[in-house]
């Protein structure tokens, strides 16, 4: 059974893509750091540790986002 071609790699949309990924993975950080403003004195420390390391993992998260766009950025000018 012979396979479909597969699709040509599209990447012109990636750096796009990649600061949308930013945007909403920092906005979920701000709606975390406000819910534990809200809730200040209320939540168990189980649960503020929970978000605190949530948020962590979000830094590296955007971290490894701004170094593929540059990665994108490279190849595009190369």
């Amino acid at each position: 059974m012979e396979r479909p071609d597969a699709k040509p790699d599209d990447r012109s949309d990636n750096v796009e893509k990649l600061q949308n990924m930013i945007e909403h993975t920092m906005e979920n950080m701000r709606e975390a750091e406000d819910y534990m403003k809200a809730n200040e004195g209320e939540m168990p420390s189980e649960e503020v540790a929970d978000i605190r390391e949530k948020n962590r993992r979000r830094r590296d998260a955007i971290e490894g986002f701004r170094e593929e766009i540059r990665d994108e950025i490279s190849d595009r000018e190369s």
